[in-house]
């Protein structure tokens, strides 16, 4: 499970998936490079999330609140809350991501990143029937 998918700006690397773990729990790295950002804030309501600083200094906002996350720090994300995440730093950010139950898997963000690689600007109507789909509900614009 060592396949990196990239797009944009993210890296990704499934550890484990739901598929080898029986559906309890997907663990992936997460690098950010600088400025990278989750374009749409969303959450979720089929699991948790807790987020685990590796290397650099993400920013992720959580429930309207901003918290730096560097090595060695975590932060958790109950399912239902409105989360986002920024690189505002000048060097990558990784982080290690565990989803609890594993729902999700490497599928989703293999088909993001088709979308947001195509050449074009991705069509945001694709991009929120893929997000629905796989469970990730994009927060109503504030």
């Amino acid at each position: 499970m060592s396949d990196i998918i990239s797009f944009g700006t993210l890296q990704l690397r499934f550890l484990h998936s739901k598929d080898d773990t029986g559906g309890s729990v997907d663990i992936f790295e997460m690098t950010l490079q600088p400025n990278a950002r989750m374009p749409i804030p969303h959450y979720h309501d089929r699991w948790d999330e807790t987020i685990y600083g590796l290397s650099g200094v993400s920013t992720w906002t959580i429930d309207g609140k901003q918290s730096d996350l560097g090595p060695g720090e975590s932060v958790f994300i109950k399912r239902g809350i409105v989360h986002g995440f920024t690189n505002r730093s000048t060097g990558p950010a990784t982080c290690l991501c565990i989803l609890s139950p594993g729902v999700l898997g490497p599928q989703y963000f293999m088909e993001m990143a088709v979308l947001l690689s195509a050449g074009a600007p991705p069509d945001p109507a694709k991009m929120k029937e893929t997000m629905l789909r796989y469970g990730l509900v994009p927060a109503p614009a504030a």
